[in-house]
């Protein structure tokens, strides 16, 4: 007797792969997002300057000894502006360490972001309008905070979106993994945007994952995803524009493949593990390069735009710093934020350095 097996197909899947504007400024017009018009793409490329010349500004800064270690965002403005850009009024965001640029759109005001890099955590502070959570250091521990913020969005009834970021060396991670199995499991309103840089410092991407694509991990949480031509500002608009749209059914993961042309953060030296023909090639897709392309082309922008708008961004950066090192630090708040109320442990150190002078640096109060 021949026994015959039969095998069936019980899953397939497949990652689109979305670009509108080429390296050149050409759009696609079949892809163009119709809810766009050029006055909001001239803004995104306003921001996109913005954030570069924010970046420029923090890492001279920490140079003079005057910031802290930091974690520029050089080449990765496209896919921070256009993401956060997508994002409607009421709507979170949970950001990693490197993500300066959401935080320009989303409109956090630039000496509290001085402040952080100067060290103090009070610059974590934000106003309340401002709809985000502080800078996550720690690689992908800021996930699970994500997916919980955006169930209980849902939970309470709220029409609001979370949309979190991680590195492709996040998406390493079991914080990474735990948050999207949460959210696929709760249909939670979370868009997470993997800024996919390549490198998690010197390990490069392929030897993170045997992935095709990091987008497809969504799979495994049954989550839909698509991977993004991250240095094309409109393509992240809109893949983020229509994840949160479709929010309301689940959450989505968008893969953005761009690339960090500088330092990792300002304590690394990229020299020694990558190579300099790598970085060039990424030079020619430089996001902010394709949308002034993009803009000349259509006469929309000019090099006398272009000098007034860095001239404005580098008057207002300036005012920022001179606020934020007027800052007066207060040691005590290390005291007053860890918990909903200070314990009795924390209350006694608290006043034992109170009483003998601690912040002056001195062994006792006589």
């Amino acid at each position: 007797m021949q026994v015959f097996i039969l095998e069936t197909s019980v899953f397939s899947g497949e990652v689109k792969y979305l670009q509108v504007i080429d390296e050149n400024g050409n759009a696609d017009p079949a892809r163009f997002p119709n809810d766009i018009d050029d006055a909001k793409i001239a803004e995104m490329y306003k921001n996109m300057l913005y954030a570069r010349a924010f970046d420029a500004k923090v890492l001279s800064l920490q140079r003079q000894g005057r910031a802290v270690t930091y974690a520029p965002l050089l080449g990765e403005e496209a896919t921070q502006i256009g993401s956060a850009s997508a994002m409607r009024k009421d709507d979170l965001f949970v950001p990693a360490f490197r993500q300066h640029g959401v935080y320009i759109v989303r409109g956090i005001p630039l000496e509290y972001m001085f402040i952080y890099w100067r060290g103090y955590e009070e610059g974590n502070a934000y106003p309340k309008n401002v709809g985000g959570t502080p800078i996550a250091v720690p690689v992908a521990t800021q996930m699970p905070h994500a997916a919980g913020l955006a169930f209980a969005q849902r939970y309470a009834g709220k029409d609001a979106v979370v949309v979190a970021y991680v590195g492709d060396g996040g998406t390493s991670e079991g914080d990474f993994y735990e948050a999207m199995n949460f959210a696929g499991v709760w249909r939670a309103p979370l868009v997470i945007i993997i800024e996919n840089n390549e490198w998690a410092i010197s390990v490069p991407r392929k030897n993170q994952t045997a992935s095709q694509t990091l987008a497809q991990k969504a799979f495994a949480a049954g989550i839909p995803c698509v991977q993004v031509d991250g240095n094309d500002v409109v393509a992240v608009y809109k893949a983020t524009k229509e994840a949160i749209e479709n929010a309301k059914y689940g959450p989505t993961v968008i893969e953005c493949m761009t690339y960090r042309m500088g330092i990792h953060t300002t304590a690394d030296d990229p020299t020694k593990y990558r190579p300099d023909a790598d970085v060039e090639i990424w030079k020619a897709r430089d996001p902010i390069l394709r949308i002034r392309k993009y803009l000349e082309a259509k006469g929309l922008w000019n090099d006398e735009l272009d000098k007034k708008t860095l001239d404005e961004h580098a008057k207002a950066i300036d005012a920022a710093v001179e606020k934020a090192e007027q800052f007066k630090e207060d040691p005590t708040v290390m005291f007053k934020h860890v918990y909903s109320f200070v314990p009795q442990v924390l209350q006694n150190e608290l006043d034992d350095a109170l009483k003998n002078n601690f912040w002056q640096g001195e062994e006792g109060g006589e």
